[in-house]
């Protein structure tokens, strides 16, 4: 299932969330694994969206569509020097009357960051969906994308070798977490990318999200 973030929310993806039997070394640890690939999740209240009729109206018996984003799926080839993520996913909306053939289009955004805080890229689209005459529900679909180079999504090798040596009880630091080094903190954060989809929202239209 696809998450819901914030969008200034960073990612720690470094353990896998099921290990598998290669995931475990000899020493009856964990061997740190992650991907280049990014994370993809809808930013808290940007999933959805209400449009009024009369427009500068939110009150209920004035509200005309109603959308949200669903379904999505997702794609990564990590194999070359650049990373490829495509995304599909489906907008499920709903009308409040059905007389009359309709088609609806609805923008989105898709955007790229990096340690949870820097846009690296953003792209507006629109998926055009069709309501037949006594349609109330109709779906469309729509794609995203986001191209990264690996070398920026990959741990540096200091901070591989620090998070994969394997340590004895009787070393020195054998009782310290890696990630409690701000120096690792930080290189994994810059290489955690995330692609962020949601609906264009107005400023009106976010704000009846966030509050509703």
């Amino acid at each position: 299932m696809i998450r819901r973030l914030f969008p200034a929310l960073a990612l720690l993806p470094i353990l896998a969330s099921c290990a598998k039997e290669d995931d475990f070394d000899v020493s009856g640890g964990l061997n740190v694994v992650r991907s280049t690939c990014p994370a993809v999740a809808i930013p808290a209240y940007t999933g959805d969206v209400s449009i009024f009729s009369p427009e500068q109206s939110q009150d209920a018996r004035a509200l005309d569509v109603t959308a949200s984003i669903t379904n999505l799926r997702t794609s990564c080839d990590q194999t070359g020097d650049i990373v490829h993520t495509n995304v599909t996913f489906d907008v499920v909306a709903r009308r409040a009357s059905p007389n009359g053939a309709r088609d609806l289009v609805l923008p989105y955004f898709s955007t790229v960051m990096r340690a949870g805080n820097q846009i690296m890229s953003k792209q507006v689209s629109q998926v055009l969906i069709h309501f037949a005459d006594g349609q109330l529900r109709a779906t469309g679909s729509a794609a995203a994308g986001a191209d990264i180079q690996k070398s920026l999504a990959t741990l540096p090798a200091i901070a591989q070798q620090r998070l994969r040596r394997k340590r004895k009880a009787s070393d020195a630091d054998a009782s310290i977490d890696p990630l409690a080094d701000p120096k690792i903190k930080a290189a994994i954060n810059q290489a955690n990318f995330e692609l962020l989809i949601g609906f264009q929202l107005t400023d009106d239209q976010l704000r009846y999200n966030a509050t509703r």
